[in-house]
């Protein structure tokens, strides 16, 4: 089995590392990141990433407009957003913008793992098929 890859972003130090923590403990591999900016350029650093889990409410740049980058820059990435401030006007424009799930901090691990395989598992048969349609494209560019 291939190992989960998520960035952890939150501006909760205590939260991130606490929660890291955990999902380790549950053979994750978790990159931390404490805000935005600092996410988005982690991610570009490290594009393996199969979930980003983003808490919504952040100083600077917030997690809308941090989703907004990361479904822009790498579409395959899945997002779940976390919350301890949850408003419907939010989830829906989290699910509009292609966020894999929206969750209430604290959340259930259990549930918050759950959602992540499923997320890790779309990613991965995305890009599966992105890349039988390249080995399609190639095939026929070459006659075969």
């Amino acid at each position: 089995m291939i190992e989960t890859k998520i960035l952890l972003v939150d501006d909760e130090e205590g939260f991130v590392t606490a929660l890291a923590k955990r999902l380790s403990i549950r053979d994750m591999n978790v990159v931390s990141a404490f805000a935005g900016e600092e996410g988005l350029a982690k991610l570009n650093e490290e594009p393996d990433v199969d979930v980003v889990l983003l808490d919504v409410k952040m100083p600077g740049m917030d997690g809308i407009a941090t989703l907004k980058e990361i479904k822009r820059a790498h579409p395959t990435t899945e997002v779940i957003m976390l919350t301890g401030h949850a408003t419907v006007e939010s989830a829906i424009e989290g699910m509009k913008l292609g966020a894999f799930d929206y969750l209430m901090k604290p959340c259930e691990l259990d549930e918050l793992v759950a959602k992540v395989e499923a997320a890790t598992a779309k990613k991965r048969a995305h890009r599966a098929k992105i890349l039988e349609a390249a080995g399609r494209e190639l095939r026929l560019r070459r006659g075969v």
